[in-house]
């Protein structure tokens, strides 16, 4: 199929991205400030029980505090209590918040290819961001990254599920059967999706946070290597 053909004769409509680790580094700097709490601990924990218990806190703690940075943090500082059996330092929780703060203040870093493919499918596609996360820090990454511009519309959700996936649909008149989405994880970004009727793309990150490893579907959806060979494989769709 070329990418030269008209809106209505193309297959997809209205294109989705994922934000982090799609578009932006992301997991990176949560396994980095990982290595430095395990560093922190090292004397009251084997790293990998502490591993166990920190993500055993994160997906407790996710109905409370929801997805990002801030409840990594205090899933951290209750790693951290449970560990130490309550004799954690002062200055041990001041060093876990102040990680806190230096992830909410890392620049944005677009992956390889990003600007120049979203750019290229703006003007021939509606384009939606659909990113999970908190709120606040989630604005601040959207619009430190330079690409808010170019889309139709920003959904922040606090899950990614099927009845997400249809209520961002059905507020913005989307056709699931003409709806594609692109991200990097297949259970938040393409089982989900697929359940609606639409297609996805599935485009992996180097790490995987290990709450959202899922197994990868049989078929209707698509896997690439990097963002920079969705064109093609839209012009071939």
């Amino acid at each position: 199929m070329s990418s030269t053909l008209s809106p209505a004769c193309r297959q997809f409509e209205t294109i989705g991205f994922d934000g982090d680790d799609t578009l932006w580094h992301n997991e990176s700097l949560f396994s980095m400030t990982q290595d430095r709490f395990r560093a922190l601990l090292a004397h009251a924990a084997d790293p990998t029980d502490l591993d166990r218990r920190l993500l055993e806190a994160e997906r407790a703690n996710l109905r409370v505090y929801g997805y990002g940075i801030k409840g990594f943090v205090l899933s951290m500082i209750e790693t951290a209590i449970a560990v130490t059996d309550g004799h954690v330092p002062a200055r041990d929780l001041q060093s876990l918040i102040d990680f806190g703060k230096a992830m909410l203040e890392h620049p944005v870093d677009l992956l390889p290819g990003v600007q120049e493919v979203v750019e290229g499918l703006a003007g021939r596609y509606r384009l939606v961001l659909i990113t999970k996360g908190d709120l606040f820090d989630q604005e601040s990454k959207i619009a430190r990254s330079g690409l808010s511009e170019l889309f139709h519309a920003v959904e922040i959700v606090s899950e990614k599920d099927p009845a997400t996936y249809r209520r961002v649909m059905d507020r913005h008149g989307i056709d699931p059967a003409r709806f594609l989405m692109v991200g990097n994880s297949v259970r938040s970004d393409i089982l989900p999706v697929l359940a609606t009727g639409a297609h996805a793309v599935h485009i992996p990150y180097a790490i995987t946070w290990a709450h959202e490893e899922a197994e990868v579907p049989d078929e209707h959806y698509r896997r690439l290597e990097s963002i920079r060979d969705l064109p093609a494989l839209l012009a071939d769709w």
